[in-house]
């Protein structure tokens, strides 16, 4: 029952992000949405922007699917992107909320988690330390998201397919060469 109540909390929460702001979307508007009480809203999160994290956490995190290696990293990104289209109001009301932070977070975790399960089944037969595979992968991380930031400030526009194409021509074998100036 537990599940089934946060799903329809998060699901009247983004059914109303179509409509307005995530800061003009209030408590009360969504337990009246989905006809429970405020206890119940609070029993399972500690304020909207809560519900916003597990949306992300548990509904989007989804979309990569385990498409972390570097045969598959394209079609985890693009999983992301398509996330993220079927999603426009929310992504987009929240990228434009001065909470923004809550899909910040979740892009550079998620892109982070896709970029290390490349760079670590690229690294393989190498010594690399841990620590500088995640360094490497917290490198690329930043230009993706900023390229998907800059996707949804720009409305979302541009076909998903030709960014990861674009990605995909400027890094490939980028993460092997990165991986050999760490190699010790």
């Amino acid at each position: 029952m537990s599940q089934t109540t946060k799903k329809a909390l998060a699901a009247s929460l983004k059914k109303m992000l179509a409509h307005k702001t995530l800061e003009k979307v209030t408590v009360k508007d969504i337990v009246e949405d989905c006809e429970v009480n405020r206890q119940t809203f609070y029993y399972h999160f500690q304020d909207i922007y809560a519900l916003v994290e597990w949306i992300f956490m548990n509904e989007a995190a989804k979309a990569l699917d385990g498409k972390k290696t570097y045969a598959t990293w394209q079609q985890g990104f693009y999983q992301i992107f398509e996330y993220m289209l079927e999603n426009k109001a929310f992504i987009e009301n929240t990228f434009h909320s001065s909470n923004r932070r809550y899909l910040e977070r979740f892009l550079y975790d998620t892109t982070f988690n896709l970029l290390l399960g490349v760079v670590g089944e690229q690294a393989a037969d190498m010594k690399v330390t841990d620590e500088n595979k995640k360094f490497i992968a917290h490198f690329y991380k930043f230009a993706f998201v900023g390229i998907v930031e800059d996707w949804i400030r720009n409305g979302m526009k541009v076909d998903p397919q030709h960014i990861i194409d674009h990605i995909d021509v400027l890094i490939k074998g980028d993460f092997k060469k990165a991986l050999e100036k760490y190699e010790h």
